[in-house]
């Protein structure tokens, strides 16, 4: 389960960029009650998605070129030592390590796939205030081409563990946990095959929703598109999968992620 803790190799942030920051606010708004809140002037326009005076998420100005997703990060003790690791087992680096005001050091990259992600040195932000409640981030989903070979470069840089997981027959999952502690209860994501052939590789987070009905019903109406309808998952819950106006993609779940 995915708690503000942190431990290394944890998911600790996510950040959507976005071509329209007001109207992505907007949308969120009506979607979780995510509130905007401004970092400042010096940011470019970043801004921290707040719940309950508690930062979530957070959006900032689109890279020309770039689709509208979020990215995970994942914590790290040493960010540059993490990127040199990765760049030796075949990720790229789309950008080299810098510090961000005190709060931390981060880089973002790519891994052989193509999926990116980013990883975060905690300084005085260790990461988001609120996770594994209704409306935050709970769970953190890898679909690639190779889930081996993905599994592989993920392990080499955070130490992950894996366990195979069928929730239904034929589908194939991997339940991804922390390189410490009980396994079940560090586990915070999996790894999936990638479902359409032209599909690219991509982490995609899946928020905790009390009702994924009601959720997507507030997404159709304030402009969101329907990925996936939602559906009852044997032994894993009810989920959907939405994209937001700017196509960005994101995932609602009901229940825990992994029963026991």
């Amino acid at each position: 389960m995915l708690t503000t803790d942190f431990p290394t190799g944890s998911p600790c942030w996510i950040d959507l960029g976005s071509p329209d920051i007001p109207a992505t606010a907007d949308f969120y708004n009506k979607v979780f009650g995510w509130t905007f809140q401004s970092a400042g002037p010096e940011t470019g326009g970043y801004g921290f998605f707040q719940l309950n005076g508690k930062a979530v998420g957070a959006v900032g100005p689109l890279n020309e070129g770039d689709p509208s997703t979020w990215t995970t990060y994942f914590r790290v003790t040493d960010a540059d030592v993490t990127v040199n690791a990765a760049e030796k087992a075949g990720g790229m680096v789309l950008v080299p390590p810098m510090d961000v005001m005190g709060e931390g050091r981060f880089a973002q990259l790519a891994d052989p796939q193509g999926s990116r992600f980013a990883i975060w040195q905690a300084g005085s932000t260790t990461g988001l205030d609120a996770v594994s409640e209704d409306n935050t981030l709970v769970w953190s989903e890898l679909h690639t081409t190779d889930q081996d070979a993905g599994f592989t470069f993920y392990q080499t840089l955070f130490g992950w563990r894996v366990e195979n997981f069928e929730p239904s027959p034929g589908m194939s999952y991997r339940v991804i946990s922390t390189s410490e502690g009980d396994q079940q209860a560090t586990s915070f994501g999996g790894i999936a095959p990638t479902v359409q052939p032209n599909q690219p590789p991509a982490w995609t987070p899946y928020f905790a929703a009390a009702d994924v009905d009601a959720l997507v019903a507030k997404a159709t109406a304030a402009g969101g598109s329907v990925l996936m309808p939602a559906e009852d998952v044997p032994n894993v819950g009810r989920i959907a999968w939405l994209a937001d106006p700017h196509g960005a993609p994101f995932a609602l779940i009901k229940g825990e992620p992994r029963e026991s």
